[in-house]
Order: structure tokens, then sequence, then C-alpha cells
């Protein structure tokens, strides 16, 4: 039997919020529709957020890890580490945006961001185009073909602590893929076709293979792979001029970056999916919104990052789009809908929620 959502109930304060179990086989078709409805005139990427937003964060990163570097005073190297961190975070979390504008709707901007941030970072924009939208498709979210996925929820206690703490190697692996196995790749064919597989990707289900690259894609991955291995290579030369302390500080900036990323991916699901293909609205309510009035979400889920849930109903609306089309959505549907059945508070209450869940207690929602 079909579950919709009855807009005249809202007022019910009784009702318990949605639960992704309850639309596992059949989807709240007026909610989609309302959420179709209601955010037609905001798919716009607009440029005047995309440059300043991107280019002042980068900015910042990149000016306090030259503070962080250069000063002595260990406090203050300190204090601009977070900041930069922070900053540089917030600049390469527009990696996920690449991967949903269309592709002519920002002219230069992948370009821009490769150039700043992707190939400085490792990270370049290729490592997530042609992966992420897995993550979307309707029979492939919360399953094995799914990159972007692991049932943590169901996994065993010590699985979440592993989880996040394994990104601290992330900088070093990132320097080694580029600096080492790009060349050897390009010399031993198989061994090529094994890291591609394995370590070409932003991806947390080890048990993903990543498909060839083809046509124009093939080619830019080709000048982003040489790319990174020039700068791989101008890291670990730069130590023999200047020494190692600028590199290591940056690798544990970059580092730094790296858990809090991985700490957000902790809680942008629920990750209770067990590999069964869910519906729309199941993957809507396994993901997760942190809404305001709390302002922490936009520090460590930034770019739009803290509408996770929203984004998997609207994939291709644009970050600065998102907290609009979430005023209208929570104001039409109200409490207790289905809509509010993927807001949380924010990050403690949903890392307590999972722990929860991999100690065999049921997970709960305030």
């Amino acid at each position: 039997m079909e579950q919709t959502f009855d807009p005249g109930a809202v007022s019910d304060t009784s009702r318990v919020p949605a639960t992704r179990a309850q639309f596992i086989s059949s989807d709240d078709k007026d909610m989609l529709r309302v959420a179709r409805d209601l955010t037609r005139d905001l798919g716009q990427a607009r440029g005047a957020w995309y440059w300043p937003d991107m280019l002042l964060s980068a900015g910042l990163g990149y000016g306090a890890l030259a503070g962080a570097i250069l000063v002595q005073n260990t406090a203050i190297a300190v204090a601009l580490g977070i900041v930069s961190a922070l900053a540089l975070y917030r600049a390469l979390m527009f990696i996920h945006e690449l991967t949903h504008i269309h592709r002519d709707a920002l002219p230069g901007f992948r370009t821009a961001w490769n150039l700043l941030v992707g190939i400085p970072m490792l990270v370049p924009s290729f490592m997530y185009e042609g992966v992420h939208t897995l993550h979307h498709k309707r029979t492939q979210y919360g399953t094995v073909e799914d990159p972007e996925y692991l049932p943590l929820a169901l996994m065993k206690p010590w699985s979440l602590p592993s989880f996040v703490l394994i990104a601290l190697l992330a900088p070093i692996g990132l320097l080694l893929r580029f600096a080492i196995l790009v060349p050897l790749g390009a010399i031993i064919p198989p061994l090529r076709k094994m890291f591609w597989e394995r370590a070409s990707a932003l991806m947390i289900n080890p048990d993903f293979r990543r498909k060839p690259p083809e046509g124009a894609f093939a080619n830019r991955v080709f000048w982003l792979e040489l790319g990174g291995f020039v700068w791989a290579w101008v890291l670990i030369g730069s130590t023999q001029f200047i020494g190692w302390r600028p590199l290591l500080i940056a690798l544990a900036i970059v580092s730094l970056t790296a858990v809090l990323n991985q700490l957000r991916t902790l809680v942008a699901h629920l990750w209770e999916n067990d590999g069964k293909p869910m519906t729309v609205t199941a993957q809507f309510l396994d993901s997760v919104n942190v809404p305001p009035p709390g302002l922490a979400a936009e520090i460590w889920a930034p770019v739009g990052l803290r509408y996770h849930a929203l984004h998997h109903l609207m994939p291709s609306m644009p970050y600065h789009a998102l907290p609009e089309a979430h005023r209208r959505l929570k104001s039409e549907l109200g409490l207790n809908s289905t809509y509010d059945g993927a807001n949380h508070s924010g990050m403690i209450e949903l890392v307590g929620r999972i722990a929860r869940s991999t100690m065999g207690a049921r997970p709960s929602r305030p």
C-alpha cells in the first residue's frame, strides 16, 4: 500500500517522525511533489556565490598555512593551522558541487578549482566525478555498488573510531599515489588498472571497483594526474631546499581537514541500510539534515552539506539555494512530517545514535 503525506495532518504533534523502514518499498509521493513544485525557481548555480566563496576560502586557507609555517610561537602556529584546515576544508568541499552542476553552468570554475585547490591538495576533481553520482542512483544507493556507503550502524563498535582515524593517513596516501603510483602505472599497465580501480576515488566502500575513464573524461584525468604528479614531486623536492618542517606542517593541516571530512561523512547518513535497494524517500530518511539555528554545522558541513538529506531529494540544486529550499519545505510540510524525519540537531546526537546501534541498542531520535 502506498504511503503518502497528508499536509493537513502536520499540526498533529503526537505523530512520530517518519523513518526509513516505513518507506523501503513505497515513496511519499506528496512530499516529492511538494519538493519539486516549491523549488522550481532555485535551480540555477550563481557565479556570484561560487567564485567569491571558493576564492576567499582558498586564499584564507593558504595564507593561514603560510603563517603556521613561518611563525615561531607554537600557540599562534596551532591557531593558524586550525584556521587553515577549516578554510581549506570549505574550499575542498566545492568538489561536491562540481559533480552536480551542469558542465556549462560556471565557465572556468572547474579549471580554476583544480588549479587552486584540487591539484595543490592532491584531490583533483576526477576523484569525485563519475563516482559520486553513483551514490545518487536510485538502484545503487546503499548497495554494494555504492562507492560511498557502508552500513556503519550495523557494524562492530570499533568500526567507528577506525573509520575516522584512517583519514589521518590520507595526505601521505595521496602523496604516494601521485608521486609513485602514477609514473609506475604508466610503465606497468596491470598496476595502473589496480590503483585506478581501488585508489582513484573518494570512496569508503572497499569492495567498489572503479571503471576505466573514457572519452573526454579520460583526457581530463590524464592532465589532472600529470599536474598532481608534478606537484607531488615539487613538494617532496622542496624538502631539499627548505627542510621537512614546512611539508610536515602542511601534511598535518591536511590530515586535520581529512579527519573533519571523515567525521562529516560519518554523520551524513544513518547508515542503517543492509544492502537492499530503497525508494527515494527511504534514501532521504537514511540521510541527514542539520539545519539552523545551530551554527556549528556550517563549519563541519560547509557548502550546503548540512542539508545532505535535502540534497538527496534534489541533487542538482546549487548549495546556495538549499537554505531557502529547506525553509520552504519545512514551512509547507510542518513538524513531524516525512520531511522532518531527516532533520537532526547536530553531530553529537548523530554519532551517539550510530554508536548505540553498533552496540546493539535500538537507534532512537529525540
